[in-house]
């Protein structure tokens, strides 16, 4: 088993990579399969969460950061957090992953979007072939919201 058999997994580039759940035997060979970063937007206290999922993850040399991410209440110091770590990812591929690939999906769309990669259009189709953010108005709000915020920086 690999990551690209997690939960919901999708492939964004060779080099980036999407996941809802992960398993200890998703991310067990991580470093081997030429990852260099591991973003978890999974709550700890979650039912979903993978235990010593940090552990797991470095103990293979692979960089983890773990940006909780409140399903119910996204903030934009989060979705920063989740760029920042993009920007500054050390070399290898990046997988990054929550629950379902609903958090996830969106950060990646605001981000490609941010960095020139995609349009609104692309972002939209990627998330759309996991979700739908307007049945979560809370998440429709934020990506609105963040579209705005993001379009004022450039």
């Amino acid at each position: 088993m690999t990551i690209s058999d997690a939960y919901n997994f999708r492939r964004i580039s060779d080099q980036l990579t999407t996941s809802g759940l992960v398993r200890a035997a998703n991310v067990a060979a991580i470093g081997k399969e030429g990852y260099g970063l591991l973003i978890n937007l999974l709550p700890a206290d979650s039912e979903w969460a993978l235990a010593n999922e940090d552990e797991l993850v470095t103990s293979q040399g692979v960089r983890y950061v773990h940006i909780p991410v409140d399903f119910d209440n996204p903030l934009a110091e989060e979705f920063d957090a989740f760029a920042t770590a993009l920007d500054d990812a050390p070399d290898g591929k990046v997988h990054a992953h929550c629950a379902a690939n609903y958090r996830v999906s969106a950060f990646i769309g605001l981000y490609q979007l941010a960095r020139g990669h995609w349009t609104v259009a692309e972002a939209d189709e990627f998330m759309a072939d996991l979700w739908n953010p307007a049945e979560h108005s809370v998440w429709e709000a934020f990506i609105a919201t963040q579209r705005t915020r993001l379009a004022h920086k450039n």
